[in-house]
């Protein structure tokens, strides 16, 4: 099979386009980008020089890392905070470094396991959607650079698209509407588009799953998965520094590609860094006691084995060794010699252990939900390159009939590049819906039910008589429901007023239900399962002309209104709004909503 980029369409648009994809990592961050020229087809590149990486060429990843002064500006970020030099004016000046802030996004529901250990505090007068958007608007600033600098007539070349780049964030699996909201919220911060609804419209989302797929596509990776459509399907995991991204597909045709969704994607916290950090917590006990044992050498011991024994470790059997020092450091007592920490592979893999557990689990309710149909996973991301995260997987999946492949090509920007392709080549024509999403409705109180006698609390009565119970869930769209973008689900209802002049404020609450597959009858709002997604409001005055006035059992006047609530959920963002129609004289049947 060809790659996708052999198959892409050429660009119909009039005018010279810019797209950027923004992949902030938990850990390490990459940008690609492609330019649209009217009729030709569309070439991916990836912003190769980031400053303080001058030296290395080719290097298309920097750290994640920033670094402000006492009064809250950015005084460092990527490459740079990393330098020396940065690192010693940091000492002197008290500067505050933030790393890992991508996790402080996260969905509250998604809880981290730090082994007793915490994120470090942000800095100075910035919240986490601001340092999120200082270190996109550093990002942004880079990529114009490099455009500018690299391009023929670069700079003309921004000016003439500055004012209308599209912009694709990706963000992991489990990030939700709110998490969006935040990063578009960030992307404003930074600088990166206006604060307007035509500014707002240019930021496309995708999962990391998505893009990482997308990714494989554009590289011709497992051509022969992708050229057999006999309804396999497959898993693409995008193992990185924080997040475990598990998405499954099949394919639905191949001229043109057309990839399906088969179950709801999974997100797990079973990254890179939480290697890291059960072996900071490891080294702080191992190393109790001695010399070696302060904080500064104990931070200076566990960077040297993110950078050399976590990446390079294959085999249990042997010992391994962190060098760390000179070779005058010893401490016979703790296994130190010649300036190298002596371990047994024993005790290296066990700091692999939960995210490898992690990762086997994920993939196997991947499987389950598939109902079978999952035969092969191609393991991506940076902490893909882990010899023993790939054997593992490999060893323990073999048991399920599951082959897992690492593509040969580097991947580690894989997000990135994917995020382009997911704008320009659009492969995945249906989704699946992780949760239950409805609204809170009123259910007919009966009077038998001892389960609404237990919530006469909560009843209440229309003017037009019936007694009814608040907090009862209307499913619109079930959880594990197969959705083309173009699929729009609704529901009818109906609600009376006593005021016509409340219609310009008209608001629905939408909630999301994780609790599983079975549509609960309440919701509890004190549940971690229930959430709202949501608000939908709307200006309904324009109904109040043609709504007829009725007359209640206490003779009081009331108006009955009809709407609906439209959900669509066949793009990787959520969107929901209210419909309705004017000047009608007979109503369809509704489901009673609350109004208050």
């Amino acid at each position: 099979m060809k790659p996708s980029s052999d198959t892409r369409k050429p660009y119909r648009g009039t005018t010279r386009a810019l797209i950027i994809a923004l992949d902030v990592g938990t850990t390490f961050s990459g940008v690609s980008y492609a330019i649209l020229e009217p009729n030709e087809v569309p070439k991916i590149h990836g912003v190769t020089r980031f400053p303080g990486q001058e030296h290395v060429a080719g290097n298309s990843k920097i750290p994640s890392i920033l670094y402000y002064d006492r009064a809250g500006n950015l005084m460092a970020a990527g490459a740079e905070a990393e330098g020396a030099s940065i690192e010693a004016q940091a000492e002197d000046n008290e500067w505050s470094k933030a790393e890992l802030f991508k996790l402080r996004l996260r969905p509250k529901t998604m809880k981290l396991q730090m082994n007793g250990m915490r994120l470090s505090p942000l800095p100075p007068q910035k919240n986490p959607v601001q340092v999120f958007g200082d270190f996109l608007g550093y990002l942004y600033r880079c990529t114009r650079r490099f455009i500018e600098d690299t391009h023929a007539n670069g700079q003309s070349l921004w000016r003439a698209v500055k004012h209308d780049i599209q912009i694709v964030l990706s963000h992991p699996n489990g990030w939700e509407g709110a998490q969006q909201s935040k990063m578009r919220r960030a992307a404003i911060y930074g600088g990166l588009i206006p604060d307007t609804d035509e500014g707002k419209a240019r930021i496309r989302f995708v999962t990391e799953g998505e893009a990482s797929l997308h990714a494989c596509v554009l590289n011709g990776l497992a051509a022969d998965v992708l050229s057999d459509p006999s309804g396999h399907g497959f898993i693409v995991a995008d193992a990185g520094g924080g997040t475990l991204d598990i998405s499954s597909y099949a394919i639905r045709g191949t001229t043109p590609l057309v990839i399906e969704e088969i179950a709801p994607p999974d997100c797990v916290f079973a990254g890179s860094v939480f290697v890291s950090r059960r072996a900071r917590s490891f080294l702080e006990e191992k190393l109790r006691g001695s010399k070696y044992g302060s904080p500064d050498s104990l931070d200076h011991i566990a960077k040297r084995f993110d950078e050399t024994t976590k990446r390079l470790f294959r085999e249990k059997k042997d010992f391994q060794f962190i060098p760390f020092g000179s070779p005058l450091d010893k401490d016979m007592n703790v296994g130190i010699r010649g300036g190298q920490l002596k371990l047994t592979g024993e005790e290296v893999a066990k700091l692999f252990e939960p995210s490898i557990v992690a990762a086997i689990e994920a993939i196997r309710s991947q499987v389950n939900a598939s109902k079978g149909a999952v035969k092969s996973v191609w393991l991506v991301g940076g902490f893909a390159a882990s010899p023993w995260l790939f054997s593992q997987l490999q060893e323990r999946l073999a048991a399920m009939h599951i082959t897992v492949s690492r593509p040969d090509s580097q991947t580690s920007k894989a997000v990135a590049d994917g995020a382009i392709g997911f704008y320009c080549d659009h492969h995945v024509a249906a989704r699946m819906s992780k949760f239950m999403y409805g609204v809170e409705y009123l259910r007919e109180y009966d009077p038998q039910d001892e389960d609404h006698i237990a919530r006469q609390n909560r009843m209440c009565e229309l003017p037009s008589g019936p007694k009814l119970l608040l907090d009862a869930f209307d499913c619109i769209l079930a959880r594990s429901v197969r959705v083309k973008e173009s699929t729009v689900f609704s529901r009818k209802y109906c609600t009376e007023l006593t005021n016509l002049s409340t219609l310009s404020v008209f608001e629905v609450e939408i909630w999301c239900y994780r609790g599983g597959d079975i549509i609960p009858k309440w919701i509890d709002r004190h549940s971690d399962v229930f959430s709202t997604l949501c608000m939908v409001r709307a200006d309904l005055s324009p109904l109040s002309g043609s709504a007829q006035p009725k007359h209640g059992r206490n003779g009081k006047t009331y108006w009955t209104i009809i709407f609906s609530i439209e959900i669509h959920f066949g793009l990787t963002e959520f969107k929901a709004r209210i419909k309705w129609i004017d000047n009608v004289s007979r109503f369809p049947d509704f489901t009673f909503a609350p109004w208050y």
